[in-house]
């Protein structure tokens, strides 16, 4: 992989993160007045449509055709995990108080990455990055803890946020296994195809209606260009130029950036230990990314040194 093809992952990591950490805040803003079915069945319809509009533009929504058998069958268990992830991440923004917390817990994806791309794709852990790792969990686990007295020792909406980002950590590890078989237009549609009708067939079930307040139905309209289209579309095509977990890594930055926003937009900040908790976890996957960053700048030293000797 040249350099040129890594920046191009950067960019459209640095793309989806400004984009997520948006998601963040216009769908928190969007939870406190619908229910999360009628805003999952407007979000994703306009996620599918600037989706379809945006490839039939570009010429490459024939490109849908092309996918074999087994590639259908992979796309509805991709479709399937990003419902449930998806899913519990929206019902986990709208349970909690400040979507930062939510964000900063979301870096235990990262962890689920490594994980499973040492189990399926074979990719090896060195010493640092297991000990980002344990902070990771360590910053999880401190973020998640509930101060004062009641049920539970975790927060209401944590163990939410945990069960999302291993569905998407699943999810992000079947694509990167099998990126080739797949256009970034394919796996777009495919999401927010199996959202939208997620979202429409729950909200029918419970007979609610469509019609939502406009402050909600303008937040909605803002953050499904940022989150259904721009973010998945930029978060795909990263995985076609860099490593999942290095992808995944660079994306846990997007706490900060929810932080301010949440500051700015709801007047909320986390408390002290969760602020410490957050930047913890942000400290571990930094170096579970520069582990890998280190071996691979040794594995392209070493190729070239061999390439000069010969």
């Amino acid at each position: 992989m040249t350099d040129k093809s890594t920046w191009k992952g950067y960019f459209f990591v640095g793309i989806s993160v400004l984009a997520t950490s948006n998601v963040y805040l216009f769908s928190k803003a969007a939870l406190q007045e619908v229910s999360l079915f009628q805003f999952g069945s407007w979000w994703f319809f306009f996620g599918m449509l600037w989706n379809v509009l945006f490839n039939v533009i570009r010429g490459k929504i024939n490109c849908i055709k092309k996918v074999d058998t087994k590639g259908r069958w992979l796309l509805v268990v991709i479709g399937l995990l990003e419902v449930i992830g998806t899913g519990l991440f929206f019902f986990s923004i709208g349970q909690m108080e400040n979507p930062a917390i939510v964000s900063f817990i979301a870096n235990t994806g990262p962890l689920f990455v490594g994980i499973l791309g040492f189990v399926i794709l074979r990719e090896r852990f060195k010493k640092p990055e297991i000990a980002g790792m344990l902070l990771t969990l360590s910053g999880a686990f401190i973020l998640s803890y509930k101060s004062g007295n009641g049920d539970g020792i975790f927060i209401h909406g944590a163990e939410y946020v945990v069960l999302s980002s291993l569905m998407f950590a699943i999810s992000s590890i079947l694509i990167k296994k099998n990126i080739k078989r797949f256009d970034t237009t394919v796996l777009s549609l495919n999401r927010s195809l199996f959202l939208f009708a997620a979202s429409v067939i729950a909200l029918s079930l419970q007979e609610l209606p469509l019609v939502i307040p406009g402050s909600a139905f303008t937040n909605i309209l803002i953050g499904s260009i940022l989150g259904p289209f721009l973010t998945v579309y930029a978060g795909y095509s990263a995985l076609k130029y860099i490593e999942a977990s290095r992808a995944s890594v660079l994306g846990s930055i997007k706490g900060l950036v929810v932080l301010l926003g949440s500051w700015i937009i709801f007047g909320t900040l986390p408390l002290v230990y969760q602020i410490i908790g957050g930047s913890i976890s942000i400290l571990g996957v930094m170096m579970i990314g520069l582990s890998k960053s280190k071996a691979r700048f040794l594995d392209i030293r070493y190729k070239i040194f061999k390439r000069n000797d010969h």
